[in-house]
């Protein structure tokens, strides 16, 4: 494992976790986070052994936005702007794997490498989760949160606008009724409001949070095929920019590549045998 400063690494099971680790500044958003986070996910994603990438922060928040000495610097005109926002485009081969359509064409910027990512990803939202850290929670695949965990989009307070392309994923996910409120007001809502708007697929006490992510990523890990799973994430997001008639025809090209894989075999024999399945993801 890399010798990272500001997240940390866990393997068990095929899971990875990364833990934001900032705790005495709930996990602050900073340049190194965000290079060692793009790193270690580039990473699990070209490795076979990680089925399902887990995401939480160290102590009691998950991520509570930029940290607030950068963003002063850009106030104080001592850093160039540009620096706030680099280009992290990725392309098609930063993830050597060919499963599924190229999403990279249509997803650019700081967090593209999470949806190109072949693996599912899990954001578990432990505690604050604020400005770029709602950002990024955005990216994951699937979110759970701490039913007192504090959200909070930000921007609006900081003479900020909805960045990083949320404004394109937060309707989508939420309706834009409920994206405009919590834009607009960047007031601060709990995670069972959270789950009442679909921004997490479930809310759940403080101390059951963790048991639940990994009982969830330990089935993915080892109970669905890797490669269906990378397949499938690429066709849903693909599918944002595609008529229905070219999802068909895609998923109709995929569902035949599969005939003749491995998975596929194990899929069947594992459901005729009755017993558990051993996916390769080949």
């Amino acid at each position: 494992m890399a010798n990272y400063t500001e997240i940390l690494e866990a393997r068990e099971d095929g899971v990875l976790t990364l833990t934001l680790n900032r705790p005495d500044r709930l996990n602050a958003w900073t340049g190194t986070m965000q290079a060692e986070m793009r790193e270690a996910i580039i990473a699990a994603g070209n490795d076979a052994s990680v089925r399902c990438i887990v995401i939480t922060g160290a102590g009691r928040g998950f991520c509570a936005g930029a940290d607030m000495d950068g963003l002063q610097t850009i106030q104080s005109g001592d850093e160039d702007r540009s620096s706030a926002a680099p280009d992290d485009a990725i392309d098609a081969s930063t993830f050597a794997d060919g499963l599924g359509p190229d999403v990279t064409k249509h997803f650019a910027g700081r967090f593209a490498y999470l949806f190109a990512c072949p693996k599912p990803i899990i954001a578990a939202i432990n505690g604050p989760c604020a400005g770029i850290g709602f950002v990024f929670s955005l990216y994951s695949d699937l979110r759970f949160a701490a039913k007192d965990a504090k959200f909070t989009t930000a921007f609006a307070q900081r003479g900020l606008i909805a960045e990083h392309g949320v404004s394109w994923l937060l309707p989508r996910l939420i309706g834009e009724a409920n994206a405009l409120d919590i834009l607009f007001t960047a007031r601060k809502f709990l995670g069972d409001e959270a789950a009442e708007m679909g921004l997490v697929n479930a809310a759940l006490d403080g101390a059951e949070l963790m048991d639940h992510v990994y009982g969830v990523a330990k089935h993915l890990a080892t109970q669905v095929s890797p490669r269906s799973v990378a397949i499938m994430k690429r066709q849903v997001r693909a599918a944002y920019f595609q008529t229905f008639g070219e999802a068909l025809s895609r998923a109709d090209h995929e569902m035949l590549e599969s005939f003749a894989t491995a998975d596929f075999k194990e899929g069947v024999a594992s459901f005729v045998e009755r017993r558990a399945p051993k996916f390769t993801g080949r």
